[in-house]
């Protein structure tokens, strides 16, 4: 069983190892950007060690409000959006009194995640191309991601890429009924750390992986709530 302290404070670990990668990245990147995410990788580095949670995640959330003014919205899409609403989430149940008001405030959490699956998973099932493997290849053919020539050939194997496009969109479609059962729950969490690593390595996406893992002790706790009903 996974406590709700212990899920807030896995969540604060996960979301700090976020935004200390976000910030690395910013202040490597851009001179101009580094004064605003030192404090930000300052902040996350205390929230990382577990000093005075709570008032540094409200610094946090208000930081993020210099940052959004900064860039005119979220830096890098749809990354940059799961982290804000973990941390959003992850501050607004640290602050709310014990009870109702602070699980639903987690609880939404994971609500948004799954359904950010579930979602994409649809969107994909719609897609003729996403279908056919061949959203796939134009990735691995045409994008600019930093592929390499070797995995850039597995354009030319239109089955696996079929096969792969359906393994993500059945995985994505099933991800709620994960919480039916706690093991399948483990299984797809796993399946999405992996989908999400992938796309690191292949693609370059690598602040996916932290940001949506940072919300999974919260889907995790979710589904004791809903299956012991305390």
């Amino acid at each position: 069983m996974l406590s709700l302290e212990l899920a807030l404070r896995l969540t604060e670990v996960l979301l700090a190892l976020a935004f200390l990668q976000q910030s690395a990245e910013h202040m490597a990147q851009d001179p101009r950007d580094r004064p605003l995410y030192v404090i930000r990788f300052a902040l996350s580095t205390l929230l990382l060690v577990g000093v005075e949670t709570q008032w540094v995640l409200l610094a946090l959330s208000l930081h993020s409000l210099a940052v959004l003014h900064r860039f005119a919205g979220p830096f890098n899409g749809g990354s940059d959006r799961m982290a804000l609403l973990v941390l959003y989430c992850l501050t607004a149940a640290t602050w709310a009194p014990p009870g109702l008001t602070q699980d639903l405030a987690f609880g939404y959490l994971a609500v948004q995640v799954i359904l950010s699956y579930f979602i994409s998973g649809k969107v994909k099932l719609e897609n003729p191309e996403w279908r056919s493997g061949t959203a796939l290849q134009d990735v691995f053919l045409f994008s600019a991601y930093p592929v390499s020539g070797d995995v850039r050939g597995l354009a030319h194997r239109p089955q696996t890429l079929r096969f792969v496009s359906w393994a993500v969109i059945t995985l994505e479609l099933a991800f709620p009924l994960a919480l039916l059962n706690q093991t399948a729950l483990l299984v797809a969490l796993g399946a999405t750390v992996v989908l999400h690593v992938a796309n690191a390595c292949l693609f370059g996406l690598n602040r996916f992986v932290w940001a949506w893992i940072a919300a999974y002790p919260s889907i995790i706790w979710l589904q004791d709530r809903l299956m012991n009903g305390v």
